[in-house]
């Protein structure tokens, strides 16, 4: 049995959960999310402000999808109450960001600037001249538009400069000189 996937998930008062054939949705304060459920390899239902999720068989397929069935309604539930949130810093001499509108301008030390607009459903925010986040109801959307945002320019291993996650530690590598000198 999987770990994850017995564990029941607590729906908060103010979430609406409904489930339709093959479909759920979750209603809460910040939005509504609409999921596929698959309804051969797992069953959902609902058991008085629960969701539980049991596996129809013992295949392979069936043991994965279990837990991921779990925790996709999980973030689904946590998405609605409380929204998800990533943050990135923009480091290197010059680099800086600038929201207008939707859209941030991104100095990044091309010889151009780079302009990335926000998808639906995500917010983007701007604190200071580095430092971006991004907020929104659905996890896979808000991971997704910060790895494209990240993608603009990734931090370099020698002097760390680039956009990163908060809190992320890059690796950093002795250049030519620092070779010369440690031998």
């Amino acid at each position: 049995m999987s770990r994850i996937g017995k564990l029941p998930v607590t729906v908060p008062s103010g979430v609406d959960v409904k489930l339709g054939d093959g479909e759920l949705t979750v209603k809460g304060p910040k939005g509504e999310l609409h999921g596929r459920i698959l309804s051969d390899v797992v069953e959902v239902r609902l058991d008085d402000g629960k969701v539980l999720v049991t596996r129809k068989g013992d295949a392979k397929v069936h043991r994965s999808a279990h837990g991921l069935t779990r925790t996709l309604i999980a973030n689904m539930v946590e998405g609605v109450s409380k929204g998800f949130r990533k943050s990135l810093e923009i480091t290197g001499v010059g680099y800086r960001v600038a929201k207008s509108g939707e859209r941030l301008n991104l100095s990044l030390g091309y010889s151009h600037p780079v302009t990335f607009e926000a998808p639906k459903g995500v917010a983007l925010t701007v604190e200071g001249q580095n430092k971006i986040h991004i907020d929104g109801i659905d996890k896979q959307a808000v991971g997704q538009v910060a790895a494209d945002i990240r993608r603009l320019r990734k931090p370099e291993p020698y002097k760390g400069k680039g956009i990163r996650y908060e809190g992320e530690r890059i690796r950093k590598k002795l250049g030519k000189a620092g070779k010369a000198a440690k031998k």
